[in-house]
């Protein structure tokens, strides 16, 4: 079933601002006085005037540093495989706007995001939106609007002061814990994991992925009485070759595919998945084979995503520490006989020194890029950076991703790699320029 078949509740139409997707996203890129402003007061006014503030579906919401993304997919694949409706929010996009908002797995349409966008603009009324804040109350609306079971929905930022915290999550899941955004959330995984937490609620249940979650997520899931559940403690797994075992009390589940078999990192999403989705088994039932076959369907395009075709090219979205690191591991648990070329782009208001100073034990090239966004840094930037790190390996200057690629057609061959990393912008211009 595809995003316009799905059942939807009917609405007055009304003469709109806008009646394409590309002009109401510049308008709203210049509608607000800053790109990022935290705090609830805006979006939870007008998902009130909206009606949206009490659904009708069980909402999950989802925080973390990284494995966000592949969390809600991995949820959606599972539920999905057991016959419910679902409706994803997640962001950045990578291509597409419509990627964000995802009802029974496709994209919605730029009709039906159109359409979105004049509703909330006539509920808004003079109350200025950012950019996400509207997308997260399209998602919202659009969900409202389709008869949907679940909602899996992707925090941007933090949680506390989030947009998507506005809607009461009847499950929170935080995903990992480390440092990233810090200018907005703290300079410690402290300080970061207590406003991650911010989206649990009392008397609900909150599940942890990361194995090591900071005191402050316990404290605080206990000061408000939601009942929070992590790894170790209360629900444990085992990676086996190929396969894997999950459990929890007396719930067991054994011979679990993997959901990414070059990912490391997800078998901690799924594990934290599996959680969540035992806190809804009187709600949304999921049987065995839904889950198996839901993992076994997973993917997630810019997460450690292999192309095999001519020289070996991997496209993965690390922006932070940690992910550059789970990136460097999985590198090495495939070696390859040739040279490693990374091309990276990153932003201006990322810890850039920290990743780069992680890729540079399996770099035997770089090519630095310049991303065209007003929150993106330039090629000569990053390699400055590169050589204060000390690296003594040959680095070029790019103006595009596409540019970057060109020069290599002649500088790699089949034993060689081509690692694409740093932001979803990178990643995006990379599938866009390879027609992935």
């Amino acid at each position: 079933m595809n995003a316009e078949s799905m059942p939807q509740r009917h609405f007055n139409q009304e003469a709109m601002r806008f009646n394409n997707l590309q002009k109401w996203l510049e308008w709203q890129e210049e509608l607000h006085f800053t790109a990022i402003e935290l705090g609830l007061d805006r979006c939870s006014a007008v998902a009130e005037n909206m009606g949206l503030l009490n659904p009708d579906f069980t909402v999950i919401s989802v925080a973390g540093t990284n494995g966000k993304g592949s969390s809600v997919t991995m949820m959606d694949s599972i539920f999905r495989n057991s016959g419910y409706k679902t409706g994803c929010y997640t962001s950045p996009h990578l291509i597409r706007y419509n990627e964000r908002i995802k009802l029974d797995g496709d994209e919605v349409t730029d009709e039906m995001l159109c359409e979105s966008f004049s509703r909330i603009d006539r509920a808004r009324g003079d109350i200025s939106l950012t950019y996400f804040e509207f997308g997260t109350l399209a998602a919202l609306d659009i969900f409202h609007n389709t008869d949907i079971n679940v909602a899996l929905l992707e925090v941007g930022l933090g949680g506390r002061l989030d947009a998507v915290n506005c809607i009461d999550a009847d499950v929170a899941l935080i995903s990992s814990i480390d440092l990233d955004h810090m200018q907005w959330l703290g300079t410690n995984r402290e300080s970061i994991a207590r406003e991650k937490a911010g989206i649990f609620r009392g008397n609900k249940p909150a599940v942890c992925s990361d194995p090591h979650p900071p005191v402050t997520v316990l404290e605080y899931a206990e000061a408000i009485g939601a009942t929070l559940y992590i790894p170790g403690r209360d629900f444990n797994y085992q990676l086996s070759d190929d396969i894997w075992s999950w459990q929890w009390d007396s719930v067991i589940y054994e011979n679990l595919p993997r959901p990414d078999q070059y990912n490391s990192c997800q078998i901690q999403n799924a594990a934290g998945v599996l959680m969540v989705l035992n806190t809804l088994k009187s709600r949304l039932p999921v049987d065995d084979r839904a889950i198996a076959k839901g993992l076994e369907d997973f993917s997630l395009a810019g997460r450690f995503q292999m192309l095999s075709e001519g020289t070996q090219t991997i496209l993965d979205v690390a922006h932070n520490n940690q992910s550059a690191k789970m990136l460097v591991h999985n590198l090495k648990q495939f070696p390859n006989s040739g040279k490693t070329h990374i091309i990276i782009g990153m932003l201006k208001d990322k810890d850039r020194k920290s990743v780069l100073g992680e890729l540079i034990e399996i770099a035997d090239y770089w090519h630095t890029v310049t991303i065209s966004n007003p929150r993106g840094s330039d090629s000569e930037t990053i390699k400055n950076e590169l050589l204060e790190l000390g690296v003594n390996v040959p680095i070029s200057e790019n103006d595009t991703v596409a540019n970057a690629f060109l020069k290599l057609q002649d500088e790699t061959g089949i034993h060689d790699r081509i690692v694409v990393t740093g932001s979803f912008l990178t990643v995006g211009d990379a599938m866009k320029h390879l027609g992935v």
